[in-house]
């Protein structure tokens, strides 16, 4: 398994000799305003160059979108990915709206696992807010408030459970019981509204997963990408050496590969 750090949330895994793009972010630096109401109003999205060429980033068998928010899947990736690429979309809706913008080759995550080959692909449930308001501010901006997270499954390879954009909660303990994963994906740069409330884990979320799956190892992402992620990675870094999970924990920088 190999888990390649591209930018923000968009990553290339390599499980069971397929090659997955997550959450593609492919627009050029700065080619987006700020997100509204947050931090860092002086930056535009996203905040730094990919770090590899288009032609490596579209050299998969398949794209996951676990969410269509900008920072997941732009109008860059719209354009650029070959329409005729498979796309794993989290709901109906979005699928549809995939087919809209021309994609030919879609099919819907299921919660009881979706099958590419002798993979196995299950939709998980995440909770992409720290506050029940912030679903009416997600309608108001026109963009989904649902996310999910992924597990990967194959009798050669460790479960990889990609969480997606939540915050941790009660509901999240029964997945990690449920799947017992061995290698976890965290985004992880703690995404706020300038009053706080929050999109994706915080810190303390991130080790309170940590917790409850004290076997496992888990890689940091969604950081220093787009300007309201407030955690970065010398942040997480100095935190989990605090707290005593670093030897669990890898924080790539853009461009670099973790092998499992």
């Amino acid at each position: 398994m190999k888990l390649k750090q591209i930018r923000n949330a968009t990553m290339i895994i390599t499980y069971a000799n397929k090659k997955f793009l997550i959450d593609p972010m492919l627009g050029d630096k700065g080619i987006y305003p700020p997100f509204p109401g947050t931090h860092n109003q002086h930056l535009n999205n996203p905040i730094v160059e990919l770090p590899v060429s288009m032609e490596e980033i579209l050299d998969v068998d398949a794209v996951i979108v676990t969410h269509i928010h900008l920072d997941h899947f732009d109008p860059a990736a719209m354009e650029i990915i070959p329409k005729d690429m498979k796309m794993f979309a989290q709901n109906e809706n979005e699928a549809n709206q995939m087919k809209e913008a021309g994609f030919n080759n879609v099919e819907v995550l299921k919660e009881e696992g979706t099958l590419f080959g002798d993979i196995t692909l299950t939709k998980t449930p995440a909770k992409h807010y720290s506050d029940d308001s912030i679903p009416e501010l997600f309608r108001q901006l026109n963009t989904a408030d649902e996310a999910c997270g992924v597990v990967f499954s194959h009798p050669k390879e460790k479960v990889l459970y990609v969480m997606g954009d939540t915050i941790w909660y009660d509901e999240l303990k029964n997945i990690f019981a449920k799947y017992n994963p061995e290698v976890v994906t965290v985004n992880a740069g703690n995404a706020q509204f300038v009053d706080g409330r929050y999109l994706i884990m915080s810190k303390d979320d991130f080790f309170e997963a940590t917790k409850v799956a004290p076997n496992a190892q888990f890689v940091a992402t969604h950081m220093e990408g787009v300007n309201h992620l407030m955690v970065s990675r010398k942040d997480l870094r100095e935190y989990a050496i605090e707290k005593e999970f670093s030897n669990r924990l890898s924080i790539p920088a853009d461009g670099e590969t973790i092998e499992f």
